[in-house]
């Protein structure tokens, strides 16, 4: 170990929705997820962020713990509707919230990374013309980012534009598992691209409003292997790596989608529903650095192979509808790796996936690479005297720090390395069950308690990684 730069940014990661609480507080609006995390069956156990982990009212003592860490980087998104009223006016007190937590983090000498949509839409726009269905959205979207920037511009210097476009859009309109729960593959393709847009507009505005800032999306990047040494798997691979993964990552730092996957796509009768002038803002908007996510690989077979005894296929996982399943059925078979450990809700534990990830990335791109979020969910216990051990989460991430140091060593450029997440939080599909953070926060499903913060022993090791910058490792 020894090749990460004195200046690197040891950060960690959140999300607005999942930590803030205060859902119709001071002047907040309501999101999607006010909304949709509200109608029975939704999440698990019906839990929502209502109260999330009161970061809202808690932030300094946070913040106190962050510095306590010496951590390097906090990376958090900015609530959309609680700045930004349906009448589109600005609601000061939102924007006074978040101007007290930037400055608390520069004070404690920790740098703020903005996250501008972390998947919190205003309610009001998706009653009004359905999200992200409509073009609209990328003007309301651009007119949100300027008050951002405007505000903020002067004090923080790293940017992310939209987390995970890919989850939001398949999660929200193929898998139904996120508002607005639908399963439709062409519409998913048509929000998809309003988003790539809004996202290049919103880029290319950051440049000239913030000449000083860097900007880039943050991309949940799953490396894609062939299950076998077959041909046959190969080309499903590489079906999977231009559906999958390409047809973001090309769009975002070459400006234009992958001609394979536009042509397999068009095969099987989908569309990018390009109008004119959309090529030009494609081209015009490409970030300064890729923001990685980071959790797992996964592999794939031809669609015409049997699956093998000791394989699981995992075909079935997803919710399949008559729009969707040409995936599978056409393109690629997702199969389990067995040479790989499972984590307790079945993700691949793959550190090397994420030194394929930081080459595949450098190699076909050539940008700096921000890993925005990587972290281990986890079922953690505390015990009686208020200690959380947590060696499992401890060796998931040592072992993927190792290889990122490799990875560097071997020509990549990383800046920085936030885990997901600094304290526990609400988790989309999993409720407070599933814990990722270095700070333990006492509430379940149904009692929030008293919200009260434990360090767990990853807290330890991870303050011990920032001060030596991994040489202790």
């Amino acid at each position: 170990m020894g090749n990460f730069q004195k200046d690197f940014l040891w950060g960690s990661a959140s999300a607005s929705y999942q930590i803030e609480g205060a859902a119709l507080i001071d002047g907040k609006e309501p999101s999607i997820w006010d909304h949709y995390s509200h109608i029975l069956g939704n999440t698990f156990k019906d839990s929502n962020g209502d109260v999330a982990i009161d970061f809202y009212n808690k932030f300094e003592e946070d913040i106190k713990l962050m510095k306590e860490m010496n951590l390097k980087a906090y990376r958090f998104s900015i609530s959309w509707p609680r700045v930004i009223h349906k009448n589109k006016q600005v609601n000061p007190k939102g924007i006074k919230f978040y101007h007290q937590v930037i400055d608390q983090l520069i004070k404690n000498g920790i740098e703020p990374i903005i996250t501008i949509y972390h998947w919190d839409l205003p309610q009001s726009l998706q009653d009004e013309y359905e999200g992200w269905e409509s073009r609209k959205v990328i003007d309301d979207f651009l007119d949100y980012s300027e008050v951002l920037f405007k505000e903020y511009g002067n004090k923080v210097k790293y940017w992310v534009s939209l987390n995970e476009q890919n989850i939001f859009t398949y999660f929200g309109y193929v898998e139904k598992l996120h508002p607005p729960k639908v399963a439709d593959y062409q519409r998913f393709l048509n929000v998809n691209h309003n988003a790539s847009l809004a996202n290049a507009k919103c880029i290319s505005l950051f440049h000239t409003l913030v000449p000083k800032g860097l900007i880039g999306p943050s991309f949940a990047y799953r490396p894609t292997y062939p299950v076998s040494n077959k041909p046959q798997d190969v080309i499903a691979m590489e079906n999977a790596q231009e559906i999958e993964n390409f047809l973001w990552l090309d769009v975002y730092a070459k400006g234009y989608y992958p001609k394979i996957g536009l042509k397999l796509l068009e095969n099987l009768g989908y569309h990018i529903p390009f109008e004119p002038g959309d090529k030009d803002i494609l081209l015009n908007g490409k970030p300064d650095f890729m923001g990685l996510n980071y959790y797992q690989s996964l592999s794939y077979q031809d669609t015409n192979s049997k699956t093998k005894d000791n394989q699981k296929d995992l075909s079935n996982m997803s919710v399949q509808t008559n729009n969707t399943d040409f995936v599978t059925d056409s393109l690629y078979k997702n199969t389990k790796n067995t040479n790989l450990n499972f984590t307790d809700w079945d993700w691949e534990i793959d550190p090397i996936g994420l030194r394929i990830a930081l080459r595949r990335i450098t190699s076909r791109y050539n940008l700096p690479i921000l890993i925005s979020e990587n972290g281990l969910g986890a079922i953690d216990k505390l015990n009686d005297d208020g200690t959380i051990n947590d060696n499992y989460r401890i060796h998931f991430l040592k072992e993927h720090i190792k290889e990122i140091d490799k990875a560097i060593s071997e020509g990549c450029e990383v800046i920085g390395y936030c885990t997901w997440s600094f304290q526990d939080l609400f988790s989309w599909l999993n409720g407070y069950k599933k814990r990722y953070g270095f700070i333990y926060i006492d509430r379940d499903e149904e009692n929030e308690k008293e919200l009260k913060r434990y360090k767990k022993d990853s807290f330890y090791w991870y303050k011990d990684v920032i001060d030596s910058n991994a040489k202790n490792i």
